[in-house]
């Protein structure tokens, strides 16, 4: 059964850092792409980052320079640590594991950044 959940998000005052986690099961992590998205009720779904099987990132323009993605493919584990955060960065943050045609999802973690 594959799995995908997310932890480490929370309430945030503007400036702060958090790093979230997504633990992966079910699947064999190590052969597919990583990403973490974001949504904010009424907007269309984001892409913040991603990395791949070889460890190149991509960040959207919105994060770059604040925001890093990581992999650790012993534990299954994809990381986005978010630093100096803004009341923009609210959001559902989802990790996302794709190698096409496969596209799986966790539930999300809500990040609140707010003083």
């Amino acid at each position: 059964q594959v799995q995908l959940v997310e932890s480490g998000g929370g309430l945030v005052q503007p400036g702060g850092s958090l790093r979230l986690s997504c633990a992966a099961s079910g699947f064999r992590f190590s052969a597919y792409v990583m990403r973490w998205f974001r949504q904010v009720p009424g907007k269309q779904r984001q892409l913040v980052a991603s990395i791949t099987t070889a460890d190149s990132t991509s960040y959207a323009d919105s994060v770059k320079g604040r925001f890093t993605i990581s992999r650790d493919n012993a534990k299954n584990t994809v990381y986005l640590q978010m630093n100096s955060l803004t009341s923009e960065d609210t959001a559902v943050y989802s990790c996302n594991a794709f190698l096409q045609p496969r596209n799986y999802w966790g539930q999300g973690t809500q990040v609140t950044v707010s003083s």
